[in-house]
């Protein structure tokens, strides 16, 4: 169910190149792992849609990128402002699927819906290894954070800078065996997740979006099983239903 909420800023800082952590109070209802808020800016039409990075108690925790002037404009909010977030949407990770050794794969801005995905894995007991895709070593951020968790974590940067120079599949010869994966990042690294992965798992997509929850269909795709709509039936897909 989409439900429309004020939630109030705590918290908004920089926290690498043009990338920032806003920490929210509202309401945490129906929130999980892969999930994503819809958020109204003034002056724009559309609503922004980002990322559920974290979630615990009343505090929600959103990394997102400033990359137009929407973002822009969130990247300049301070503590104690107000914001109409529609939240909490998409289907989000099946976490029962993990087995007990998952690979997550994330890939700049697709790094942030892996976090809470991790803490709820490493707090099953699971073997968590993360890979983190950058451009270079500025951009990085969280690789302390999920390594706190207990998450064996690998950076791959493009230009070398830190961690394995290249990207998230060359990471992954690194990562030994794996019983299931999670990804999210651009459309060309899901690529070549899907052709470098031995395992089923699942993938994130990201897509311009009108509504947020399917009523404008703007944002659909064709799948294996059929037409499906990003926002609603996504963002999350399974690696046998994906069509290139």
């Amino acid at each position: 169910m989409t439900t429309e909420s004020i939630f109030t800023i705590i918290s908004n800082e920089k926290i690498a190149k043009n990338t920032y952590k806003m920490v929210l109070s509202g309401t945490a209802e129906g929130c999980a792992p892969g999930k994503f808020v819809n958020i109204q800016i003034d002056g724009f039409f559309l609503r922004r849609p980002i990322s559920v990075c974290d979630q615990e108690g009343d505090k929600l925790t959103l990394v997102y990128k400033a990359v137009g002037k929407g973002t822009e404009k969130m990247a300049a909010m301070t503590a104690g402002e107000k914001l109409n977030v529609l939240a909490y949407l998409g289907n989000g990770y099946d976490l029962s699927k993990s087995g007990d050794a998952p690979l997550l794969i994330g890939g700049g801005v697709g790094v942030p819906p892996l976090y809470m995905c991790a803490r709820k894995l490493c707090s099953e007991g699971k073997n968590v290894t993360v890979i983190l895709g950058f451009n270079t070593a500025e951009e990085v951020f969280y690789k302390d954070e999920f390594e706190a968790l207990g998450a064996r974590v690998l950076v791959a940067t493009a230009d070398g800078s830190v961690g394995t120079k290249g990207f998230v599949t060359d990471a992954m010869k690194e990562a030994g065996e794996y019983s299931y994966f999670y990804t999210c990042g651009p459309e060309p690294m899901l690529k070549a997740v899907y052709a470098a992965t031995a395992t089923s798992g699942e993938f994130s997509f990201e897509e311009r979006m009108g509504c947020g929850f399917g009523a404008c269909v703007g944002c659909t795709c064709k799948t294996k099983y059929g037409n499906k709509r990003i926002c609603k039936d996504g963002p999350v897909l399974v690696k046998e239903e994906i069509i290139w």
